[in-house]
């Protein structure tokens, strides 16, 4: 069954390797003798995804994605197999998905001439206090 991106976009089973490999850490006797975790790997260059998608996900600067452009995940947060399948399509997905979000430009805004004077007139504030504290008075 292929992962569905978006309305148009579809990754098909062919494109995404899934190898079961041991889970890491405590879990008894049963983590020696499962292979319960995910090891995901999606070549960006080789997929029938768009190239506004690759161009985006290659662009990236992200642990996640090698020089050579292929996107390694490691699912081994649930307890089955199963779970661990769908959760590593599912940020894969993410992944996708956040890397085609178009930031929005920001634009550049001064501060008031008032807020300022604001400012610089509760520096002054609290300059004048901090020295009265400092001064001894000698009775």
């Amino acid at each position: 069954m292929p992962l569905k991106i978006s309305n148009g976009v579809e990754i098909a089973d062919w494109q995404i390797e899934l190898t079961a490999i041991r889970a890491q850490g405590a879990g008894g006797q049963n983590v020696n003798k499962v292979s319960s975790a995910i090891h995901l790997r999606f070549d960006v260059n080789r997929s029938t995804l768009p190239a506004f998608y690759k161009e985006r996900l290659l662009q990236l600067s992200d642990a996640r994605i090698t020089s050579d452009g292929v996107i390694v995940l490691k699912a081994q947060n649930h307890r089955t197999q199963e779970k661990n399948r769908s959760d590593a399509l599912e940020r894969l997905k993410t992944l996708i998905l956040s890397a085609v979000v178009v930031q929005k430009a920001r634009r550049p805004t001064r501060a008031t001439r008032n807020s300022q004077v604001r400012r610089v007139d509760k520096k002054t504030q609290r300059g004048a206090t901090k020295n009265l504290r400092s001064k001894k008075i000698d009775y």
